[in-house]
């Protein structure tokens, strides 16, 4: 089964990354962005036997600073074969 872990700073917390692109777009021409906020994507490809539990324990335990960071988990129906 495939899961994804999407990875986001916490509210109020500093995000460095998100503001050197912020700076990177407007230095392109790009207006109207007020802000940007970074995170990361986590791809999983699980066995049927892994359950949201253990997925959730993955996030707390390695995949996410708790203190600064949220996780949301979506788990991703696999899509079928092209015809």
């Amino acid at each position: 089964m495939k899961t994804r872990v999407y990875v986001t700073l916490k509210n109020g917390v500093l995000d460095p990354q998100g503001k050197a692109i912020h700076h990177a777009l407007e230095g392109l021409g790009f207006s109207g962005v007020n802000d940007v906020r970074a995170g990361k994507l986590i791809e999983l490809d699980l066995a049927d036997n892994v359950g949201d539990a253990d997925v959730e324990a993955m996030c707390r335990k390695l995949l996410a600073n708790m203190v600064i960071e949220n996780f949301r988990i979506e788990r991703v129906a696999d899509a079928a074969p092209a015809a």
